[in-house]
């Protein structure tokens, strides 16, 4: 069947939005399309409907295409618990540790799995839009790479490089990406996608058809920047808030930004309101004045704890609750805000840590080995609600009433289910009791987040249709890369 890998420049070149829009486009036209990485590092992850975890972003393209979400489409994902230390999951389950030295030559068996995964997805669909990660041109990890080129050559599958030109130097990182691959690796890549391109084209295409000349490899399109593209994010980078356009019906939410923050895309929704302003907030000053203070899942729960505390975020939250304001915490922000929180086995750190919370829900958590990955449903606030459950803490709750899998207290809510508010009834009743304690003003919108999120995700399949060359793509992944393709020095050589 067929495939094409989409590989990018840098990390956050565009590589998953373009795999995105050609996901939503050939599925449009009536293909059996999945979207596929081999390996993705991102807290920012999802359950499945049989409770495998997978990547946010191929859960996102899996919808894009019309396709059941399921592990083979990101058999490899790396959670990471630190700066030197991820836990990595394999077809969707927990699988252990690894550790940064073991980048290049520890992991055999995740690109056997990898490679598995991908051959039987593979077989199962008419194509297969593959996102790389990262760059390819990433030499010093290319004799453990299985997610790029490594990939690529594995399938024999087509390659085409996307590169910002919003960043600047799009034609250098595009042609120095090349060359600098080995020339079986260079006999892979076909050509090459612009994506962010503001202005007109026409003063970009003598770049374009110099680049052609001396690659000998074709521009599939140029992607123009679009205020409107807005998907979910796999990357904490990203992380810039929603603010919102209405100034006279604003309620101000502040997320505190955890440093090693997971699934901040739970407070996406909020900012499809109208007059709600989401920001992301690292210090005690930024949450002065805000409506509700969401503290978010975190990958390290007690490491975070005593970030907060460094920064005096741990008063200025305890504040804010004394005062009657709400605050929400969701997963790891919830363990946060109970009384204690346990480690006995180390899953997160130190054997037999034991932390104090903030003290602001009774309600204790022990960590274990063991992951809970499961998609609730219930009722809070008088509204359906439903969500997703990814996480290793067990939270008992001693005092206050129950909420979604958490408790509350007064203003203080507490979570355990990521993704709740995207239901839109169960958002919309929890920012009406967010608005009448603070007195103000608050019109619910009439937008559904799932609404919401198609049309995102049909926009993106629009400007496909409109600024890439999908038959050539599609040809291309059906044929494989051409043969007699240049291969560029230095490169050239290995």
């Amino acid at each position: 069947m067929s495939a094409l890998l989409v590989a990018g420049t840098t990390s956050d070149a565009g590589k998953t939005i373009v795999t995105t829009a050609l996901c939503r486009a050939y599925a449009r036209r009536g293909l059996a399309v999945a979207p596929f990485k081999a390996q993705n590092m991102s807290n920012n992850s999802m359950v499945c409907a049989d409770g495998a975890e997978i990547g946010r972003a191929q859960w996102v393209q899996a919808v894009a295409s019309g396709a059941e979400p399921e592990a083979a489409m990101n058999p490899v994902l790396l959670k990471p618990g630190g700066d030197r230390r991820s836990h990595v999951v394999v077809m969707g389950r927990p699988a252990g540790t690894i550790d940064s030295t073991d980048f290049v030559g520890g992991r055999t068996h995740l690109r056997d799995a990898a490679y598995a995964a991908f051959d039987d997805l593979r077989s199962r669909h008419e194509l297969v839009v593959v996102e790389g990660a990262g760059s390819p041109a990433e030499i010093n990890l290319r004799a453990g790479d299985y997610v790029n080129m490594g990939l690529a050559r594995h399938g024999a599958v087509p390659t085409v490089v996307v590169g910002d030109i919003d960043r600047g130097g799009v034609f250098a990182a595009m042609f120095g990406t090349l060359a600098l691959l080995s020339a079986a690796d260079q006999a892979l890549v076909a050509g090459f996608v612009v994506n962010k391109f503001r202005g007109d084209v026409g003063l970009l295409r003598p770049g374009l058809e110099e680049l052609t000349s001396l690659t000998g490899r074709e521009v599939y399109g140029v992607l123009p920047w679009h205020p409107d593209l807005w998907l979910d994010s796999e990357d904490a980078l990203n992380l810039g808030g929603r603010r919102a356009t209405d100034a006279d019906a604003r309620l101000r939410v502040a997320v505190v930004r955890l440093p090693r923050i997971s699934n901040f895309t739970d407070v996406d929704a909020l900012g499809i309101e109208p007059g709600v302003d989401v920001t992301f907030a690292s210090d005690a000053r930024a949450l002065a004045g805000a409506d509700l203070v969401v503290l978010p899942g975190t990958r390290a729960t007690l490491a975070d704890l005593e970030w907060l505390r460094a920064r005096g975020l741990d008063r200025a939250v305890a504040d804010h609750a004394r005062a009657g304001r709400p605050v929400l915490g969701i997963c790891g922000g919830f363990q946060m805000l109970g009384r204690r929180i346990l480690d006995p086995d180390g899953v997160e750190g130190a054997t037999g840590a034991d932390e104090a919370g903030l003290g602001l829900l009774d309600v204790t958590t022990t960590f274990a080995a063991d992951k809970v990955l499961r998609l609730p449903t219930g009722t809070a606030l008088g509204a359906d609600a439903h969500g997703y459950e990814i996480h290793h803490g067990r939270t008992t709750r001693h005092g206050g009433e129950e909420f979604l899998g958490g408790a509350r207290a007064g203003a203080v809510f507490g979570t355990m289910w990521h993704g709740s508010l995207e239901g839109d009834d169960f958002r919309r009743a929890l920012l009406t009791e967010v608005a009448t304690a603070a007195g103000a003003a608050y019109e619910p919108g009439d937008v559904g987040f799932a609404e919401m999120r198609e049309r995102r995700l049909d926009l993106l399949g629009d400007l496909a249709e409109e600024h890439l060359d999908l038959d050539a793509l599609l040809d291309l992944a059906t044929s494989g890369a051409p043969a007699g393709l240049p291969a560029l020095e230095p490169g050239a050589s290995r």
